[in-house]
């Protein structure tokens, strides 16, 4: 018997320890057939950037249940590596998204991707209440979580099912705010906040230009 209970007691604590998951990124060229799926819905002849200036982001992540997913997303390419980093950080940190997808996925519908609270970046679009380019169409701008992170303005807030995380005092773990791991990796770089703006509040947005 108790050499029975020592050759267990020795196997349990030899059992092998799964490895703490750790972020991996790339940086790619578009893919011919991504590039095919892109013409007609996010991208267009007479869009400010042109397909060889994007690139690929493939990124892990976490998701709101702990598990790691891998994500990808596309930018202009001389961001594409400053991009990997902040999504290190965010990873190192913990946060979690949602999903992370290229916006043609959604066939090019800022809306539809907010909705399915999915991270984006490039989308030849225009400005939320506007005509001019958005800034997502230059792939220097990323929308993170866009439904616990609204755009609000007055009484309006897009996506609309985001109104109950317009009261930032909240403890939800997506909320983006001043001081956390998600403003902060963006400040790394540079990039400007939509939280930070006065009469309008885009808790989703960051770019290059800060608008």
């Amino acid at each position: 018997m108790f050499w029975f209970i020592a050759f267990t007691s020795l196997a349990a604590a030899e059992a092998p320890v799964d490895p703490a998951p750790v972020f991996e990124s790339s940086v790619a060229a578009i893919p011919e057939a991504m590039r095919e799926e892109m013409v007609g819905v996010t991208w267009r002849e007479g869009c400010p950037v042109g397909l060889d200036a994007l690139s690929l982001v493939t990124v892990s992540h976490w998701d709101p249940e702990g598990a790691v997913q891998s994500g990808q997303l596309i930018v202009a390419s001389a961001h594409a590596e400053n991009i990997a980093g902040v999504f290190r950080a965010m990873f190192e940190a913990k946060y979690p998204l949602t999903r992370v997808r290229p916006a043609h996925e959604y066939g090019g519908s800022d809306d539809a991707s907010m909705a399915a609270d999915n991270t984006s970046a490039f989308n030849c679009r225009a400005v939320t209440g506007g005509t001019g380019f958005s800034e997502h169409s230059y792939g220097h701008a990323i929308d993170v979580n866009p439904l616990e992170n609204p755009y609000v303005v007055g009484q309006r807030v897009l996506p609309p099912e985001g109104a109950p995380y317009v009261d930032r005092a909240g403890t939800h773990p997506a909320l983006i705010v001043d001081g956390g791991p998600v403003v902060a990796a963006f400040d790394v770089i540079g990039w400007g906040w939509g939280g930070r703006w006065t009469s309008v509040k885009d808790y989703q947005h960051f770019s290059k230009t800060g608008r």
